[in-house]
């Protein structure tokens, strides 16, 4: 079975449609680089902007640590396979959050994670994945019981869909992982 690769072109700020011109434009100002993913999604503004609007909330509004919101975004897609959000959500996580490497690669092998309260956290997040949004009693209080709450469930529904926006659109696009990431590749066929 062949799997579908958009035809679409990866856009660049002087190709972009709409809103997505600007969007890129401000991405290239404040990262110093247009990342491969936001190219391919850059064809739709909306989907851009509305992946932006709420990866910018969860990351700035989340009660999650910097460290748990890594956690969240490599377990979602690790669970979609997705080769580029886990070369750059690994990067991130030990560049930028700091997030101990042994859960990084426990999540990237899938491994069960020693930190109990990271396990937790992973834990209910693959729960509503696996669940389509339907966790049992048990699953929360297994969450709550590591000292989460019930308005970081809302928050992880928050991430599974804007991560969900990410993981399907490098799907669509066999999105390259950009340099700066590289360090950190990740193959489905190496980790099933």
């Amino acid at each position: 079975m062949s799997l579908y690769t958009s035809p679409l072109q990866p856009r660049s700020i002087e190709t972009a449609p709409g809103d997505s011109a600007g969007i890129l434009a401000s991405l290239q100002r404040s990262m110093g680089m247009v990342p491969n993913m936001y190219a391919g999604m850059a064809n739709s503004p909306g989907l851009l902007a509305t992946y932006l609007d709420g990866y910018k909330r969860f990351r700035s509004s989340s009660e999650f640590t910097p460290a748990e919101q890594e956690v969240v975004f490599l377990t979602i897609s690790r669970f979609n396979d997705c080769e580029y959000c886990m070369a750059a959500h690994s990067f991130l996580a030990d560049t930028v959050s700091q997030t101990p490497i042994e859960i990084t690669d426990a999540i990237r092998e899938d491994r069960p994670i020693a930190d109990s309260r990271m396990a937790a956290l992973s834990g209910m997040t693959r729960a509503l994945l696996q669940t389509r949004g339907n966790p049992t009693e048990a699953d929360v209080t297994t969450f709550r019981t590591a000292g989460f709450t019930d308005v970081q469930v809302l928050e992880l529904i928050l991430a599974i869909a804007i991560k969900t926006i990410s993981n399907w659109s490098n799907h669509i696009f066999k999105s390259s992982v950009d340099e700066i990431f590289a360090s950190r590749k990740w193959s489905v066929s190496q980790n099933t």
